[in-house]
């Protein structure tokens, strides 16, 4: 049967599954069952703890293991071959021979059944004629009780119905443009446009279908696509096998003279991969053109090559080279071009469905260069639960240019927002302990009642369900009440008492409705204490920062690193949200905050700091142990920049660090370079100017600013007076920026 694969708006999966079992019949349509095996990993653990071994020997025989290929663990038996240390145990450690040999007749065991994410059968025939199949109870769900492999021996049809985040962000996207009058058309976008392709060809893909990982960037830029079909290729390339052959498509592009074809029908067969095989259609296209195949006969051989099915191929080579012979091609060139489709036939890519992927990939970058902020805020409310995720698209908005303003209750929705076609504003439901029922009754209320004046208007207005400490105090930490003219702390100060009294007010008055002495008319209001007056101190930065981070998951106002950015970028040769895209082993160097720091003692008491480390981007966990701990521990406290070497553990699903070098990043007296700000002169109004000298009044130091006026014929540096020296470190390029535009510093 053939393999059907449909992806949808995550959000609607359901309701697909629905329209087919409606359209179909109920005991026509099910999803498949899936069986999870215990791995070598998880059967190393559970056999320790089971024996009554100490956690640690489990843990330590798990890390062991060596790292995953593409996702999938190494089984025992492959372990053994490559891990010394793995075999070192097993030969010289009574305990740790048991539990090895325990879970390797654990290993491969089915541990628990469950649903395939994507995977429906649909049949002819009610199912139950076909199949066993059982009922979910939770849900009343109808599954298979065999899996794909087995529901596909019977000649079952099963499709794939996928549920894709970009294309929630696609059609979020359209919302936030449909809002503001914008009506666009993803199908009818142009695939020529230079915007799109000037971004891609930088390497800005963040947030591109397909094309987020560093490896791709640095493909991007080397390729410079220019047409459309440069994205449908890399699609099919960038996969284990076809990767070997990017150099090759990259130099056809730059230099088609380059490129030798086999045969002259190679060159028709592969006129726009620059000579290179890279589709499932190519393959077979040219069993038929070079070797006489029928279009099904070609493509039977493409699978048997693909999955090495060698009494197929035994039976298929010598009609193969025959075919060539007839063609006019010699013995040599035959056999040549039967050694050169083995590997192809393996990993080509099914021509339509990269095409279709590189739709959602332009469709993606389109929006992204010509409607950042409203794309952008889809993006951060697709990631809104992924604490990895939001501060890397986070990071992205600052480098655009965007603003990213915190949660505010007179302004958020419940999701990301544009605000007014320049920031983006943080939504509700993205704050810690805020619920989406808290979250619709603060909108209703604003929406039936108005916008809130001050706090307790607030608390006036709101249903006495939202009046909940915890949920009052998460909004007052992550800034949803800075609007309304009020110090975080001192909010956070009255809150608890100003929060008793409304309720206990309004509790009075509700049960005064439904008294049975309720209305007779005795003119007695409640009577209730009166609202605490708010103080007017204020957090410092570090303290409402760190409040700010505990309940959004990452810095939004502000962030200790801002300004830094250069600094850190020289410093670093990988950022924290790539650190997945590095082996077991790799020896990185990165820069960032030390968030958090944990002391831990070794079994001969020395000590080590467990640490957050964080850049702008992203962050990882960062072990220093007692050698590197001894030799730097004077930098190594809360909220200190460092630059750190070390060596990536990616032998868990999180990679961590391993900390080999530590030292501080070379921020150098500041005094010597001046900060050069760059202005129109038709732009220098009091407005600007009084900006300017606000920003530059907040971060005093010793280092001079010039300002370079461009004028229509001349450009024009004027030195600032001493008054105005600044100190750039501490978030004085972020400011600059954010108030007069991303290209504002010359750098």
């Amino acid at each position: 049967m053939p393999d059907i694969d449909l992806d949808f708006d995550e959000r609607r999966r359901g309701d697909m599954i629905r329209y087919a079992t409606e359209k179909y019949g109920a005991d026509h349509v099910a999803q498949i069952v899936t069986f999870s095996t215990i791995k070598a990993k998880q059967a190393i653990r559970d056999s320790a703890r089971v024996l009554g071994f100490p956690y640690k020997l489990g843990d330590d025989l798990a890390k062991a293991m060596p790292p995953p290929v593409l996702g999938k663990e190494r089984s025992l038996a492959e372990a053994f071959k490559l891990s010394a240390e793995l075999r070192a145990a097993r030969d010289n450690e009574p305990e740790a021979r048991q539990v090895l040999d325990t879970a390797a007749g654990l290993e491969g065991l089915r541990r628990q059944w469950g649903v395939h994410a994507a995977a429906v059968v649909i049949s002819r025939d009610p199912l139950v004629e076909q199949v066993p199949i059982m009922k979910r109870e939770a849900d009343g769900a109808i599954i298979t009780q065999y899996e794909m492999n087995g529901v596909a021996k019977l000649g079952l049809l099963k499709m794939d119905f996928l549920g894709l985040r970009n294309l929630t962000v696609l059609d979020d996207t359209l919302v936030h443009l449909r809002a503001k009058g914008i009506e666009l058309d993803l199908g009818a976008l142009p695939t020529d446009d230079p915007a799109t392709f000037k971004m891609l060809q930088a390497g800005d893909s963040d947030g591109v279908f397909q094309m987020e990982s560093e490896g791709m960037r640095r493909l991007l830029r080397q390729l410079r696509p220019d047409r459309f079909e440069d994205i449908v290729a890399l699609n099919a390339l960038y996969r284990p096998g076809p990767m070997e052959e990017i150099p090759k498509y990259i130099a056809g592009k730059r230099d088609p003279s380059k490129v030798v074809h086999l045969h002259p029908l190679m060159a028709e067969i592969t006129a726009d991969t620059h000579g290179v095989l890279v589709y499932q259609e190519q393959i077979i296209t040219l069993l038929q053109k070079v070797a006489g195949y029928t279009a099904g006969e070609a493509d039977l051989v493409r699978k048997a090559i693909g999955k090495k099915i060698e009494s197929l191929m035994r039976r298929e080579e010598p009609r193969f080279l025959a075919g060539c012979r007839d063609k006019g091609l010699s013995d040599d060139q035959a056999q040549t071009l039967w050694r050169l489709i083995q590997p192809f036939a393996g990993y080509s890519f099914n021509r339509a469905h990269a095409a279709g992927y590189a739709q959602i990939t332009w469709q993606t970058a389109y929006l992204k260069a010509h409607h950042p902020v409203e794309y952008m805020a889809a993006l951060l409310t697709s990631v809104k639960d992924d604490k990895d995720a939001r501060p890397k698209y986070l990071g992205s908005c600052r480098r655009m240019g965007i603003t990213v303003l915190p949660p505010d209750v007179n302004e958020s929705d419940s999701d990301f927002t544009s605000a007014d076609g320049k920031a983006i504003r943080y939504g509700l439901s993205a704050v810690r302990n805020v619920g989406e029922q808290v979250v619709e009754a603060i909108i209703a209320a604003r929406r039936e009642k108005g916008r809130f004046i001050d706090f307790f208007d607030f608390c006036e207005k709101v249903d006495i369900g939202v009046l909940n400490k915890r949920v009052i105090e998460s909004l007052i930490k992550a800034g949803a009440f800075d609007s309304l003219g009020l110090p975080r702390r001192g909010l956070f100060e009255v809150h608890e008492v100003a929060v008793d009294r409304v309720t206990a007010r309004k509790r009075a008055e509700a049960a005064g409705q439904f008294s049975l002495f309720g209305g007779l008319g005795d003119g007695e209001d409640v009577v209730t204490e009166p609202l605490p007056p708010v103080g007017r101190e204020e957090w410092d930065k570090s303290q409402r920062l760190a409040f700010e981070k505990e309940m959004l998951g990452q810095y939004v106002s502000d962030h200790p690193l801002l300004g830094l950015e250069h600094v850190l970028q020289a410093a670093a040769d990988t950022s924290l949200s790539s650190l997945t895209e590095r082996s077991d082993g790799t020896v990185v160097t990165v820069a960032g905050i030390l968030a958090k720091l944990t002391k831990k003692f070794t079994k001969r008491g020395e000590v080590y700091i467990v640490a957050d480390l964080e850049d702008l981007d992203g962050g990882a966990e960062c072990i220093f142990f007692p050698q590197v701990y001894t030799q730097h521990q004077g930098i190594l406290v809360q909220d200190a920049v460092v630059v750190v070497k070390a060596r990536v553990d990616a032998r868990d699903e999180t990679p961590k660090l391993v900390a080999l070098e530590v030292k501080p990043p070379n921020l150098s007296e500041p005094g010597s370079a001046p900060v050069v700000l760059k202005l129109e002169a038709r732009a220098c109004n009091d407005g600007v100017v009084t900006r300017i000298k606000h920003i530059l009044g907040s971060h005093r130091g010793k280092s001079p600013v010039h300002l370079q006026i461009r004028g229509a014929r001349s450009t024009m540096v004027v030195r600032l007076g001493d008054e105005f020296r600044v100190d750039p470190r501490n978030g004085l390029y972020a400011e600059i920026k954010a108030e007069l535009g991303p290209d504002a510093l010359l750098t």
